[in-house]
Formats: C-alpha cells, structure tokens, sequence
C-alpha cells in the first residue's frame, strides 16, 4: 500500500472529516498541516491535536515576514514563535519550522530585504529547537541559497517543498547534504518542469500536495501518467462522495507519485513509494521510521 505523507495549507472547509477520511482511505499515513505565520501555527497546532495522524509546522512565510515588525516587537514576535513550537513539540506535534524561505514572485506582499531578514532569523528557531525545515524559495535561488549556506550548521535538514526551480537551481540546493526537494503538482505543470524533476534522485525527493493549491490540471504536462481518479463535482453542488472542482485534496497525492513515475520510467511504484516515505519520515519522524518499508528497501536491494 503507497504510504503518504501530505503537506496541507490550512484553510477552512466545514468537510474536515470527509477530505480527511479520503485521504486515509487512499493510503495516506500522516498529514503534516503548515502554518504560515504566527495565528495560522496557532491553527495548525489545535488542527495537529484532533487526530493522531495529523502533525504541524511553526513559522511565518515569506509574503507574511512583514508581521514580525507590524506586531511592535519582533523580539517578542520571535519569542512566541518559539514558545509555540516548543509546547507543540512537548505534544509530539510539531514536527518542523516553516513554512519559511524567500517568494520573489510576491513582493508586492513583503519587500525582499525584509523577507531575507527574517527567513535568517528562522534559523534560530530551528537551532533552539533541534528541528528540520519546511522551507520555500520561488525566483530568489541565489539569495536563498547564500542565506542557507551561512546557517548550515543551524538545522538538522529540510525541504524545499513545491519545487518549481530550474536545473541550475535544483542542482544548488542538492548541493547541501541535508536538503530535500518537495515536488507538488506546481513543480510538474510543462515538459520542462518534467525534465528538471526527473534529475532530481529519488534518495533526495518527497512528494506532496500544498491542498488546496497545486492540483495536477489536465493541461499539465504529465497528465497522461495519472491514474487515480476522484468525482469532482462544482462547490455549488457539494456532494460529500466527490472532490470539490478545483480545490486540492490530500488524497491527490497519489497522482503526484504517478506523473513522478511515469516521467522518470519507473516501473516498481511501491518500492517508489517506500523510499520516498522513508526519506520524509528522516528528516520530519526520524524516530518513527517505518519497518515495513524499511524492510522492503532491504529485500529490494539485497536482489540487485
């Protein structure tokens, strides 16, 4: 069975449970839910509690780094920040810092010499804390990558989820051992992003959703390769037993692996699958790593 684990925004849906039950039952093991700033990590922590299953982040976004100054106290800002991330840990709940990086595609949102100062002082949540991050980075590469290289030593790993770099930008975050790069529906939409996905090796990826956003649309490019099929129906005709029309969920997840599949030749989706659980159960449940796949890793590898 594909073993999931989906990184989902937060938004409010009063069909919690039904999104919820649909990606459990598509074999989806694990929802981490991410907060992008202050209030929201307060969401995503309470959402984190409901169920088991369900984990969180702590961290502002890139667009949102203006509210550590509009707040009057950045200071105290960063010390909340921090306090949250620790009573979630102390509930084995949070699991990361982020969503956190630099957006130069949104600095209508947030300026980037703003957005650079407060990406860096991320770091220091994740030293305090000994946790992994749950970064972004969209047309800002070589900033990113500097402010990275300089507060190397400050994190355990991470990922830069929704990939939508080119090769040269794939090729300097690979650059650092402990990074990850997270591939959605955004990263797989035109041939070119297919060719830069498949140089990305399996031991480095992991796959996600970004629900509600980031869906795989029928004009992607890798679209042939899906083969997991949900009823979607208009939100003004809700129906429980179907999607909403565009509107991303967790369970999608299973076509982020199969256009991944079908773009790199791969054939075995379950051993796929296997490695890529295992490399985000590394980095965000380094203590909670399944034996089953780690079992099949093995089988696998012994036959070659």
């Amino acid at each position: 069975m594909f073993k999931g684990i989906y990184n989902g925004k937060q938004h409010h849906v009063s069909d919690i449970a039904t999104v919820l039950s649909r990606a459990w039952n598509a074999g989806v093991d694990r929802i981490i839910v991410t907060g992008g700033s202050l209030e929201e990590s307060k969401e995503a922590l309470a959402i984190a509690e409901t169920d088991g299953r369900l984990f969180c982040t702590v961290g502002v976004h890139p667009t949102r780094c203006k509210e550590f100054e509009e707040s009057g106290d950045p200071k105290k800002h960063f010390q909340a920040l921090l306090a949250l991330a620790k009573e979630g840990i102390q509930k084995g709940k949070v699991v990361a810092i982020g969503e956190c990086g630099l957006d130069y595609d949104r600095l209508h949102f947030c300026p980037p010499e703003v957005q650079k100062k407060y990406f860096e002082k991320q770091f220091e949540l994740a030293y305090a804390t000994k946790l992994p991050m749950f970064l972004h980075m969209r047309a800002a590469a070589e900033d990113f990558c500097e402010i990275m290289e300089r507060n190397i030593n400050k994190f355990t790993g991470g990922v830069s989820h929704s990939f939508t770099g080119s090769a040269e930008d794939r090729d300097k975050l690979l650059s650092f051992h402990n990074m990850y790069i997270g591939v959605n529906g955004c990263s797989l939409k035109m041939a070119e992003n297919l060719d830069v996905v498949r140089g990305i090796p399996v031991e480095r990826m992991m796959i996600e959703t970004d629900s509600p956003y980031c869906e795989i649309k029928s004009t992607h490019a890798g679209i042939n390769f899906v083969k997991s099929l949900w009823p979607s129906k208009k939100k003004e005709k809700y129906d429980k037993e179907c999607l909403v029309k565009g509107r991303n969920e967790p369970c999608l997840v299973l076509q982020v692996l199969e256009v991944i599949a079908g773009c790199k030749g791969i054939t075995d989706i379950d051993l796929f699958s296997a490695t890529l659980y295992q490399n985000t159960c590394r980095v965000f449940f380094p203590h909670d790593l399944d034996a089953a796949a780690d079992a099949l890793l093995a089988g696998r590898n012994e036959s070659q």
